[in-house]
């Protein structure tokens, strides 16, 4: 998979808006993501974005080395200040072309410096979008990040060892669908969903 360096922060951006437009009452909202309510989503994309943020700055340890599935996670107090924060480090890191090049780890997973970029669009693609439809906000991704997207989940989707999809089961869409329909479903969801 090759992947050209590119800007995180318009999609970093867009996630931090519709964190912004979150409820105090839809916090338990039911999100696409099945186990991950609205302030669980909240606190998966807080976790993600400092995870990232170290991975492209290299800086590894506990927060590239957890695994995302170790528990779920939540919302701390002042999230509303501290993840359009986190949101923002993770763009500036990722603005640097030392990022971009050698090795580095998320999740506890080693990845090429690209990669890992592109794995950083795509959970921000997708679970901007898990969190817009449960909160019934308007969503549109930055293109740059979703094609990234759609270059990662396609890569992953034709990996054998991965049994099809990275996320779950990859949702048939039509071929001639938009392309974040097209994202979405190789990420296992339903690009229909609704609360």
């Amino acid at each position: 998979m090759t992947v050209e360096m590119f800007d995180l922060g318009p999609q970093a951006l867009i996630v931090a808006r519709l964190a912004e437009g979150v409820m105090d009452g839809q916090l338990d909202n039911e999100t696409p993501c099945p186990r991950y309510p609205v302030h669980t989503m909240l606190g998966h994309l807080a976790g993600l974005s400092v995870a990232f943020r170290d991975a492209g700055r290299k800086d590894l340890g506990p927060t590239t080395d957890s695994s995302p599935d170790t528990s779920l996670p939540d919302i701390a107090a002042g999230w509303r200040e501290t993840l359009p924060k986190a949101l923002d480090e993770l763009a500036e890191a990722w603005r640097d072309p030392a990022a971009w090049t050698g090795e580095t780890r998320a999740g506890g997973v080693p990845l090429p410096g690209a990669v890992a970029a592109a794995v950083a669009a795509d959970e921000l693609v997708v679970h901007g979008w898990d969190l817009a439809r449960a909160t019934g906000q308007a969503y549109e991704p930055d293109p740059v990040a979703l094609q990234a997207s759609y270059g990662f989940l396609v890569a992953a989707a034709e990996d054998p060892s991965r049994g099809g999809g990275i996320f779950g089961p990859v949702v048939p869409v039509p071929d001639d669908a938009p392309l974040l329909d097209r994202v979405l479903g190789l990420s296992g969801r339903d690009p229909g969903w609704k609360a």
